[in-house]
C-alpha cells in the first residue's frame, strides 16, 4: 500500500494535476491539506472516476483537509478530543473551530491529515494557538497509543515546523524572528517522539525539502524547507518499507508550493479490490 500527504493549496485549482499523479504514482490513500472549499465545492467527480473515495472536511476558502482512498473510509472524525479553536481578538474557550484535522481509519490503520496552524509570527495570537493546537494533539496522541499501544497510527500533513537546522534553505527564516524555527516550536514537534511517533520518512529519505516559497525563485535556487511529515506510532514504522519526497511536482505549470510526502506499506493479506482504470 502507499500512503502519501500533500499540501494542494487548493484542490479546485489543481485536481488535474492531483489525480494524475494519483493514479500515476499509483496512490492507495493520500491524505490533502489545504484544500480551501467546503466538501460542496470539492471537485469529487475527478476522484471518483478514478476509483478513489473521499472524506472531506472543509468551512470557507482557507484551509481544509481531506482524504482520498481506493479503500473504504471508517471512523472519519473533524476534530481530535481537546482541538482548541481560534478566532482573530477572541480569546478563552469555545471559539471556532478551524478544518484543520481529519482522522480516518484504513483497514487497520489509524490516519490523520493535518494542517497546523501557522503561527504567523511570534509576537502573533496565532503563534500561541499553534502551540496549543500542537500541545492537545500530542496528548491525544498519546492517550491514544498508551490505551492501545499496537495501534497504526500515523499523523500526516502539512506541519509548519522545520524541526532541524538542515530542514531551512529558506534564507528569510531568522532565528529569534522567524516562526516555523523556534524553541518552542521545535520542541512541540518533538514532544511527538516522547508520545511514541516518530518521522517515518527521514531514515530513508534523510535530505530534501518539502516546501518552496513562490516568490525570489525560492525552488531553482532550491531554498526550500522541509515542512510536511508522516509521523507513525511503533506499529506503522513497523510496516514501512520505502518513502519517497516527490520534488517534481514542484516544476511545471501551476504547481503547489508543497509537495508529495510518501510511504510504502507492506501489509499482509493486501487485497487489490480497485477498479479497473482504462
Amino acid at each position: 500500500m502507499r500512503i502519501a500527504t500533500w499540501n494542494v493549496n487548493s484542490i479546485r485549482a489543481r485536481v488535474d494535476r492531483v489525480v494524475d499523479w494519483m493514479v500515476r504514482e499509483d496512490i492507495d490513500v493520500l491524505a490533502l491539506q489545504e484544500i480551501k472549499c467546503k466538501p460542496e465545492q470539492f471537485p469529487a467527480r475527478q476522484f471518483e472516476e478514478a476509483g478513489y473515495e473521499l472524506a472531506i472536511h472543509g468551512l470557507s476558502q482557507w484551509n481544509g483537509v481531506a482524504f482520498a482512498s481506493r479503500h473504504e473510509l471508517t471512523d472519519v472524525a473533524t476534530t481530535f478530543p481537546g482541538m482548541p479553536g481560534f478566532q482573530k481578538g477572541e480569546e478563552g474557550p469555545g471559539l471556532p473551530l478551524e478544518a484543520r484535522a481529519l482522522g480516518a481509519t484504513v483497514g487497520d490503520l489509524r490516519l490523520w491529515s493535518l494542517y497546523v496552524p501557522n503561527g504567523r509570527s511570534l509576537d502573533d495570537p496565532h503563534y500561541a494557538y499553534k502551540l496549543d493546537w500542537l500541545a492537545r494533539l500530542e496528548e491525544h496522541a498519546r492517550l491514544e497509543l498508551a490505551a492501545n499501544p499496537h495501534l497504526a497510527l500515523a499523523l500526516m500533513g502539512d506541519w509548519n515546523v522545520a524541526p532541524r537546522d538542515s530542514d531551512v534553505g529558506d534564507p528569510t527564516l531568522v532565528p529569534g524572528v522567524s516562526t516555523h524555527i523556534s524553541p518552542p516550536e521545535r520542541a512541540a514537534f518533538e514532544a511527538f517522539e516522547g508520545a511514541g511517533l516518530h518521522d517515518v520518512v527521514r531514515p530513508l529519505v534523510p535530505e530534501g525539502f518539502t516546501y518552496w516559497d513562490y516568490k525570489q525563485l525560492r525552488f531553482p535556487r532550491n531554498e526550500g524547507l522541509r515542512i510536511d511529515f508522516i509521523l507513525g506510532s511503533p506499529a506503522f514504522a513497523d510496516l514501512v518499507t520505502g518513502a519517497s519526497i516527490d520534488r517534481n511536482e514542484r516544476k511545471g505549470d501551476a504547481p503547489s508550493d508543497h509537495v508529495p510526502v510518501v510511504v510504502e506499506l507492506a501489509l499482509d493479506d493486501e487485497d487489490d479490490d480497485r477498479p479497473m482504470i482504462f
